[in-house]
């Protein structure tokens, strides 16, 4: 099926060696070196295909035997983040328009035309550092994660950072501190979020025993109002959930969606 796709395409399915896991088929640009230096005769076409596992643990999902890939929180989020950076994969993975089996089941079986709502509809979540709120009046975009960060970092007396369950869906962004040491639960509607990004200095979190988390925001517009803006400012938590992850996910995949 992957044969006469272009490199990046891809199928994911259940794993027939290993119970539980995944197999990730896509086709690549060049064969593996082996097969290059092989003397015997080989299809390069069908080198062209190459096959790696995911597999599943109580952290997440992630390819084995690569140990500079991160877990993620779902297929979802693992296809997502490959479409946009290879990590330890030979290409980017692309994510189609439509189903790979369409062409050769039936022209009307049923397409998947957005990815990013198929995406949606599972979410992706995680946990991270909640740092604070800032109010930005009307600013947003770099400039407004940006002078959020400064003004958390610069308060003496910070309050109490707290690990806040952070999931992203079609809905919005939902904080849920399981602790209750600020809050409850806050949501924050897709409509309302305007804007998600790394600190543009690149500062890190140096509290509560963490050294070098990374710190990203979002931008949203404050309840009520069409033009006040607040910017919500947040560590990564785990490093092998990254903010960068995150940001992407909630750029690409939820505002991105809402621009469709």
């Amino acid at each position: 099926m992957l044969k006469d796709k272009e490199p990046g395409s891809f199928i994911v399915r259940d794993s027939h060696s290993f119970r539980g896991a995944y197999g990730l088929a896509m086709k690549v640009t060049t064969p593996p070196a082996s097969a290059l230096q092989s003397r015997r005769g080989v299809d390069l076409s069908s080198e062209l295909v190459r096959h790696f596992l995911i597999e599943c643990s109580p952290r997440g999902v992630r390819l084995k035997g690569c140990p500079n890939e991160p877990y993620f929180g779902s297929l979802s989020a693992l296809v997502c983040q490959h479409s946009i950076t290879p990590l330890a994969l030979p290409c980017k993975l692309i994510i189609p328009d439509r189903d790979p089996l369409e062409d050769a089941v039936s022209a009307s079986s049923q397409s998947i035309t957005n990815s990013a709502a198929e995406l949606l509809k599972q979410g992706a979540a995680c946990n991270v550092w909640f740092l604070g709120s800032v109010e930005m009046e009307s600013l947003t975009g770099f400039q407004a994660v940006q002078k959020a960060t400064t003004e958390v970092l610069s308060i003496h007396s910070l309050p109490s950072s707290t690990v806040v369950h952070f999931k992203v869906s079609s809905q919005g962004i939902t904080l849920t501190d399981n602790q209750r040491k600020l809050f409850f639960r806050r949501h924050y509607a897709a409509s309302t979020v305007i804007f998600c990004a790394l600190d543009p200095q690149d500062r890190k979190w140096k509290r509560d025993g963490c050294s070098s988390a990374k710190i990203f925001g979002f931008v949203a517009r404050k309840a009520g109002s069409g033009l006040e803006n607040v910017c919500h400012v947040f560590a990564e938590h785990d490093p092998e959930q990254p903010a960068s992850a995150i940001v992407n996910f909630v750029s690409k995949v939820m505002i991105g969606s809402q621009k469709m």
